[in-house]
Parts: structure tokens; C-alpha cells; sequence
């Protein structure tokens, strides 16, 4: 019998050797789009916006552009919606089956995403492309046949008897190929429990069975397992248990203010490999380990468009002013300039806007980098404040004062007829001097941000911070139901997530 570890590799060689072939990310975006079409045009979707005439027009995409508007999640969800009662060839031919719950950042409500068989089969098709590239770090060539940890969602979805609906990592974590079930943990066992801290109770119980060598979630989640697994068993660091632990696969936030707590746990080197899956597909990793950006999966079963993020094509709320403004595909963007992501996918997703704002570090390979969500910018008075801003700059903070800091929130707040920004910001240090923070964070942002010095002397007057324990982020997700390996602490706080954010502080005596 072939070991495991050889089935793998074959496996792997041959998928090389296809992926080698697709290195043209203007073709393979070509192609993808017309497949997606041809697919989906006798689907109620596709007769609806004539995507048979569309295809047989002299340009489709720009036919395409014109009859089919722009959306978000309200104006695409009445078509979800049929699929979700069950009607067949809504916006993706057969029924969908499984509907990934997704609420981002927000605080808002679950939207039901459709998560099609189409798409958990390019799903897989790039996590396998995830592990060709890994080869490129300096890793042992033995990591393929250790584990592989997944800090997903419950893999227990809900159900009505006619769909699943659940955490998009969940539904993908029930259908990992055969071939690498053995090498997945924590097994179905575990992953199968609804209660997030059962299974982190679980994980850490079993951890010194398991032979781990990559690890694959949301940075502070594996922070809290590798603490509790450290504490169990009196060790200094994770490495005494998993000691052929060499690679982190991380998404869903920026690494950089997490990266130096992590550090603490290892004694030996880790890569860390970005990645950028969302609930609407698998779009873009890092191909490299001196790469300045993520690698976008051009022929994935994902189309896309790139809207320009100004003040054209949004408002100062983030919401989308025109559904026909122009939008630009993979060979048209421009190195640096912020766009809003647009997508058409193999789940019915069209020319949907999933919130968020991306640039392009390179074009030759496509090379993006996630600059921020389209509603969580801060911009009281024109300071153009991105997340991709806030992360280096508290990430630069830590490093100048030699601290931990990881999570954070910020509030941009009307004071004394002006504006301020307030900052929570998560430290453990006893004796932390919190003006200190707030003047190295606010010198660090006037580097990284040109417009934000200039507002700084004139209507954004004010910049407070305030310093929490992290266990209270951790505590505020937890109070909201989203506990959980994929749930992550928004880094804009407005609204009634702001009102919600001050009343638990208050609840707790820390406002």
C-alpha cells in the first residue's frame, strides 16, 4: 500500500504542473468569466439579464457591465432568498444546499451566503494550491505528512431539513477530500460541536496525541488554544507539544498586530502564510515569503471587478452611489489606487460587492493587499483613515515600545466642536502608560497616512486611547454569540455597534 504522505505528494506534483499552466491572470479572468456565463445562463438570474444575448454580443463584458447592475447584500439576497425556500436555477444551476452565515464586522445580522458544490470544489482546488507554495518557505518537505489543525467553525450546521446553514469554514471543513481526512484535526468529533469553547476544551485535551505541523485560522484564536494548551501542561512554549510545528496559515485579519504575541509561543521559526477566504470563495494567497501582497485566484471560479473607492462611487458612509459607475477588470487597475472588490462567482454571487477595499501591489502577478472594509474607514473630517493604516501603526507602536498589542477598536466622535478618535486598544502590561501609546500611535499614523497630519491640526483635534485587558474583546464577541475560531473584534466601531461597544464597558465599570 502507498503511504499517505506519497498519495500527497503525487497529488500535489500533478497539481503543480496544471498550476503552471495558468499564470496569465487577464486569460485565465477571460475564461473564467465566459464558463461562468455559459453555466448560469438558463438559470432564472441569467434569463432574467439575458446572458444568452450577452454572450453573443461583440463584447460580453462590457454587455455584461451594462445590463447587469452592481449590488450589496439587499439588493442580490431577494434572488438568495428563492434558493434558500428551495427553487432550483435561481442564480446558480441545481439547488443549493448549503448557505454560509456571515455577519464580517458589522454586528449586523446574519446574511445567508449560498455556498454551492461548484464552489467548495474551487474551494479545495485552491487550498491544495495553498500547499504547493509552501514548499517555497523554509519548511521540512516531512510537514505533508503531518497534521493539519483547522480553528474553523462548528462543522454541527443547522438545519430546516432542506438546507445547512452554518460558518463558511464549517461547511467546508464537512467536505475535505478523502485523501486528506486523515491528516485533518481536530477531527470530526470535535469539530462537530456547536459550543466554541467545547471544542477549544477539547483541542487543548487532545493536543499532545496529535502531530502537528501546520496550523490554519484566525491569529487571537490560536493565540487563546496555544495559551490554555501551555497552561495545561506547564510548558514555555507550544513547540514542547508540537514540536514539528512549522507553519501558520492565517486570515481574516492583518497578522501584523498579533505576529509578536505568537512569536512568545514559539522556540523555534514559523512562516506565516496569508490568506484571504471569505464566505463568498476562496480569493487570493500568498505566494511567496517576500511577498508585499497575496496572490489573487484568478481561475477559481471567481470573476472580478474593481470599482475605484472615492468620494465618485461612495459616500461618506461607504454605500455604493451608482450601480452602472465603471468599474475595471484584473488587466486595468492601477499599482496603489483603493477599489472596492466585485465579484461574480460559482454560487450565483453577481457583480456583488462584498465590502471590501483592496490595492494592488503588484500587476504581474496580480499581488493585492486587503486595505480595509468600504464601511470601516475613518474619515470625520477627510483624514481617509484605513485599517490597512491602523494595523502598521499599531504594529509600529508596539515595536517602539517594545509592548504587545494586538486587538484594537477605534470610534471617530464629535468633542468640543471638533472630531476626535477614540482608541481601545488591548494590553496586558501592567503599568502601561496610556498617553505614552497615544503619542507614538499618533506620530506613526502622520508618517503612514498623508492627509491625516494636516486634519490632526485643524477639525481632528483630539485622539484618546484607552487600554483594556484583551480578554475583554475576547469577552465582548463572546457576549454577542460570536465566539469562535473565525470571529474577529471590528476595527471601526459606528453606530449602534459604537452604543453596543460603550454599553458593555459601562456594564463592566471600565468606560
Amino acid at each position: 500500500m502507498i503511504p499517505l504522505s506519497e498519495t500527497i505528494k503525487k497529488r500535489l506534483a500533478i497539481a503543480d504542473s496544471v498550476m503552471r499552466l495558468r499564470k496569465n491572470p487577464v486569460l485565465s479572468q477571460e475564461r473564467t468569466f465566459n464558463k461562468l456565463l455559459i453555466k448560469a445562463k438558463d438559470t432564472a438570474f441569467g434569463k432574467y439579464y439575458e446572458f444568452e444575448n450577452i454572450l453573443s454580443s461583440s463584447n460580453p463584458l462590457r454587455r455584461f457591465q451594462e445590463q447587469v447592475p452592481l449590488c450589496h447584500y439587499d439588493t442580490i439576497h431577494p434572488w438568495w432568498l428563492r434558493a434558500e425556500q428551495g427553487e432550483s436555477d435561481v442564480c446558480w444551476p441545481g439547488r443549493v444546499k448549503y448557505f454560509a452565515l456571515s455577519s464580517g464586522t458589522s454586528g449586523a445580522p446574519s446574511k445567508n451566503i449560498p455556498v454551492t458544490k461548484d464552489l467548495i470544489r474551487a474551494t479545495q482546488q485552491a487550498s491544495v494550491r495553498q500547499l504547493l507554495v509552501m514548499r517555497r518557505w523554509k519548511v521540512s518537505p516531512a510537514i505533508v505528512s503531518k497534521k493539519i489543525l483547522t480553528l474553523s467553525g462548528s462543522t454541527n450546521l443547522q438545519s430546516n431539513g432542506t438546507i445547512y446553514k452554518g460558518d463558511v469554514s464549517g461547511i467546508h471543513a464537512k467536505h475535505i477530500p478523502r485523501v486528506m481526512k486523515t491528516l485533518q484535526k481536530p477531527g470530526r468529533r470535535i469539530s462537530g460541536a456547536a459550543n466554541w469553547e467545547t471544542r477549544l476544551r477539547l483541542m487543548v485535551q487532545n493536543a499532545p496525541k496529535w502531530d502537528i505541523g501546520i496550523v490554519a485560522g484566525v491569529p487571537a484564536w490560536l493565540d487563546i488554544l496555544m495559551e490554555r494548551i501551555e497552561d495545561r501542561y506547564k510548558v514555555d512554549s507550544i513547540h514542547q507539544i508540537w514540536p514539528n510545528f512549522q507553519a501558520f496559515i492565517h486570515g481574516g485579519v492583518a497578522i501584523e498586530p498579533y505576529r509578536k504575541k505568537l512569536k512568545s509561543h514559539f522556540t523555534r521559526d514559523v512562516a506565516f502564510i496569508e490568506t484571504y477566504l471569505a464566505s463568498e470563495g476562496f480569493i487570493a494567497l500568498q505566494s511567496h515569503p517576500d511577498a508585499k501582497g497575496m496572490e489573487l485566484l484568478t481561475d477559481h471560479g471567481i470573476f472580478y471587478e474593481f470599482l475605484p473607492f472615492d468620494e465618485t462611487n461612495f459616500d461618506a458612509d461607504g454605500q455604493l452611489l451608482n450601480e452602472h459607475a465603471r468599474t475595471y477588470t484584473v488587466g486595468q487597475v492601477e499599482i496603489g489606487k483603493p477599489y472596492a472588490l466585485v465579484m461574480s462567482t460559482c454560487a450565483g454571487a453577481w457583480r456583488y460587492l462584498i465590502g471590501d477595499v483592496v490595492k494592488f501591489v503588484s500587476t504581474d502577478p496580480a499581488d493585492i493587499i486587503i486595505d480595509g472594509r468600504t464601511k470601516h474607514f475613518l474619515s470625520l473630517v477627510g483624514e481617509h483613515l484605513s485599517v490597512d493604516n491602523m494595523n502598521h501603526a499599531i504594529s509600529n507602536t508596539a515595536d517602539l515600545l517594545g509592548l504587545s498589542l494586538s486587538e484594537f477598536g477605534v470610534a471617530g466622535l464629535p468633542h468640543e466642536g471638533r472630531f476626535a478618535h477614540q482608541w481601545y486598544i488591548g494590553c496586558d502590561t501592567p503599568g502601561t502608560d496610556p498617553d505614552l501609546i497615544q503619542r507614538t500611535l499618533d506620530a506613526e499614523i502622520c508618517k503612514l497616512n498623508d492627509d491625516y497630519p494636516v486634519e490632526r491640526q485643524h477639525s481632528l483635534a483630539y485622539m484618546f486611547v484607552k487600554l483594556l485587558p484583551n480578554q475583554v474583546f475576547i469577552d465582548y464577541l463572546a457576549q454577542l454569540g460570536r465566539a469562535g475560531a473565525q470571529a474577529k473584534f471590528p476595527r471601526v466601531l459606528k453606530g449602534g455597534q459604537y452604543d453596543s461597544w460603550v454599553a458593555y464597558l459601562g456594564e463592566r465599570g471600565l468606560v
